[in-house]
């Protein structure tokens, strides 16, 4: 039997990954620019994309008029990812998201891939959507594909979901039951800009002469999958560790909660605690920066007990008060 000939040429190495202080650079020029259409929320918007770098899927539950559907598609256009947005209503079948086999011109069965083929898909009040079209949804939102009649049909990389609801508006819609709201990885809101903010809003809005503000793209190809891969390079303490176990068992025993985070909690919250350790050009995690994503990453995971409901005790505080009960690592 002949041997394969080898190759005349050795495969080209891998690339060395950037500092984590150019990362940051980089994840903050990609703000500056988004910053250009959601003015004054910086801290909401690196939420978002720390959400995002840390390889989730973010809820957005806020008021409509906020800008929700704006920062997510300037946040996909500054990153140069693909976009596609979804209104979500409740006629939408699971096919109108994730695409159906149809017949061609030649006879042929073809697949034609719904709106969900993107690197980024706005969700837009999902809670319109009924119960079968969210679990289509959400499913490949966990599986990062699609199957239809036996085929399956892989997301293209990166891929992530930023889905809104209106939490003031309950007809005709269908909330997201726990097991679902548990596959975000983190929940948050854009809220109303403060009065120097909204001003601003308005300045920029008549000197630029038309109503939607131009985004262009500042990441090269591959620089938002760096990004997300650099999350990956961020070391943590075992004290940091076991300071994240603290705090997401202590919701599972707290007297209001009738139901606590799950494993998938700790996993967020140590995920887009990495996240923002990277935003800010550090290698490794602090106890900052997990209190400063707890709330957002763990209130959606938890449900309150009869008794705190009927108080109208938010879940938030709840979680906020767990977070601050839990001593926090000393460091050095």
């Amino acid at each position: 039997m002949t041997s394969p000939t080898p190759p005349t040429t050795a495969p080209a190495p891998a690339a060395t990954p950037r500092p984590l202080a150019e990362q940051a650079t980089v994840a903050n020029r990609l703000l500056d620019e988004i910053e250009r259409a959601v003015i004054g929320k910086r801290r909401e918007l690196r939420l978002v994309l720390a959400g995002l770098l840390a390889g989730g899927h973010v809820l957005l539950d806020d008021v409509p008029g906020v800008a929700k559907t704006l920062a997510a598609k300037s946040l996909a256009t500054a990153a140069g990812l693909d976009f596609a947005r979804v209104q979500f209503t409740p006629d939408v079948l699971p096919s109108d998201i994730t695409g159906y086999t149809a017949l061609g011109a030649d006879g042929q069965e073809r697949f034609r891939p719904g709106p969900i083929f993107a690197n980024l898909v706005l969700a837009d009040e999902i809670n319109r959507a009924p119960a079968k079209t969210q679990a289509a949804l959400l499913e490949a939102m966990a599986e990062r594909n699609v199957t239809l009649d036996g085929a399956t049909h892989v997301l293209p990389p990166p891929f992530h979901v930023i889905a809104t609801q209106n939490p003031v508006e309950s007809e005709g819609t269908y909330p997201l039951p726990e097991a679902q709201l548990d596959r975000f990885i983190l929940r948050t809101s854009i809220g109303y800009p403060d009065h120097v903010d909204e001003v601003e809003l308005l300045r920029r809005r008549i000197d630029r002469q038309q109503e939607q503000p131009d985004i262009r793209a500042v990441l090269a190809p591959g620089e938002f999958t760096a990004l997300q891969q650099s999350v990956e390079r961020v070391w943590m303490h075992q004290s940091i560790v076991e300071y994240v176990v603290r705090i997401v068992q202590a919701t599972r025993t707290h007297r209001d909660l009738e139901l606590g985070a799950s494993p998938r909690g700790s996993l967020a919250l140590t995920g887009v605690s990495r996240a923002f350790a990277v935003l800010d050009g550090r290698d490794f995690v602090t106890p900052d920066d997990v209190r400063s994503v707890a709330v957002t990453t763990l209130t959606h995971r938890v449900a309150l007990t009869d008794e705190a409901w009927a108080r109208g005790t938010p879940a938030a505080e709840i979680v906020g008060r767990t977070v601050d009960s839990i001593p926090a690592p000393t460091w050095q």
